[in-house]
């Protein structure tokens, strides 16, 4: 019989379980006061949901042996898209969502097939196209962050990007190539980058593209130069105006990078990744963007399939990466002591039914106590075993 979990996945003890608990309920506090409702969409979908039209490798997805084509969810995003298209269609937009709860990954690491699984809480803001709801999804994940505790030696930045903005680059080279460069760009690949059949001056340009990043005012500077005033330009710095007094507010830098895209290759417009100091290196503790056309090719679909009314193709969403936040340093001295706990305890095998009632008298005032079962000779010995316990207060019936 194995005595160890699969690879990939862990063991959490109670002290990580309720850090775990408590870090999602302070994100949907905040969620709530945005006027955000909670949904929870199903760990099991169909693979073609999952793989949301292509965005997502379907090598990523673990499949599950059934008569059909399915998996767990290796995100949130594209599950909760797939309901506001469908069952939640006529329901008022914009649609705000949000959701907490596991999601599955299969990675090739070292020679061998794992299972990772992760605990994300995000939302989804569904059908606002306007330039608003990206201002109002970066400004909400600011409030967000707040609420973690995030201190100045977590150096928290805020690194942005927009789909959109590095195709509009990409047409200064030769179409073929652009695909390509993408890849190389986005995956920050310079070897691959340096081998594409590129006239000089298009290699030295997107080489000088590759290093491109950092405050978002001398970025914009220099793709101003490149783009001229391109109304794209003027939307992502009117938003960087907008979200910069929130940042501040929290200590977040924020960081323009054109050519920035998050793991999965669902998002078509703004793209976005807060990222903190780790124990040993930079840590990514929450992505997104907007995802308009995965929202459209859901909503084509089901009108298709059952005649269901149109609403405005459109998402923009993020999520946390929740233990990445339980681990980062410096939090866990002030997230995952507990409340503080009572143990009840009797000198005689008579003084148990006193001992329970003792006990839920404790709980009906909101006190956390435990009970323990075998007779304890006094006092004395009760404190040592509620301190092995981790127990700070003690009950004892004499």
């Amino acid at each position: 019989m194995a005595l160890q979990p699969a690879a990939g996945v862990r063991d959490l003890n109670p002290v990580e379980v309720e850090r775990n608990r408590s870090l999602c309920r302070r994100l949907a506090s905040v969620y709530s006061l945005w006027g955000y409702r909670q949904v929870a969409p199903p760990t099991v979908e169909r693979a073609d949901t999952l793989e949301a039209g292509g965005a997502i490798d379907e090598r990523e997805v673990v499949r599950l042996v059934s008569g059909e084509a399915l998996g767990l969810r290796p995100e949130l995003t594209a599950p909760i898209a797939r309901a506001a298209s469908t069952r939640l269609a006529t329901l008022p937009r914009p649609l705000r969502l949000w959701s907490e709860g596991p999601i599955f990954r299969s990675v090739q690491a070292d020679g061998a097939l794992r299972i990772l699984e992760q605990l994300q809480s995000g939302v989804e803001l569904l059908g606002e196209p306007s330039a608003a709801a990206d201002v109002e999804l970066l400004r909400l994940l600011l409030a967000a962050a707040g609420s973690l505790g995030l201190e100045p030696g977590h150096r928290p930045r805020l690194l942005l990007g927009h789909h959109g903005l590095l195709s509009l680059l990409l047409e200064r080279i030769a179409e073929p190539w652009r695909p390509a460069a993408r890849l190389a760009l986005t995956s920050l690949n310079a070897l691959a980058l340096a081998e594409l059949p590129l006239e000089p001056g298009e290699g030295r340009w997107l080489r000088e593209l590759s290093r491109l990043r950092g405050e978002p005012g001398p970025v914009l500077e220099v793709l101003r130069g490149w783009l001229q005033h391109h109304p794209l330009l003027n939307q992502l710095q009117a938003t960087l105006e907008l979200v910069a007094p929130a940042a501040e507010r929290q200590g977040v830098k924020l960081l323009l990078d054109p050519c920035f895209q998050p793991h999965f290759a669902l998002y078509d417009g703004l793209v976005l990744q807060l990222v903190c100091e780790g124990r040993q290196a930079p840590v990514a503790i929450a992505s997104g963007g907007r995802y308009d056309g995965l929202v459209g090719r859901f909503q084509a679909a089901a009108r298709q399939s059952d005649g269901a009314p149109a609403a405005w193709a459109s998402g923009v969403g993020f999520g946390f990466d929740i233990e990445a936040v339980r681990e980062l340093p410096g939090l866990a001295a002030r997230d995952g002591q507990g409340e503080a706990r009572v143990l009840v305890a009797f000198a005689q095998a008579s003084g148990l039914a006193a001992a329970l009632n003792a006990l839920e008298d404790l709980h009906t005032s909101g006190r956390v106590a435990e009970l323990h079962g075998l007779p304890v000779a006094d006092r004395e010995a009760a404190q040592i075993l509620a301190a092995r316990r981790g127990c700070t207060g003690l009950t004892y019936l004499a």
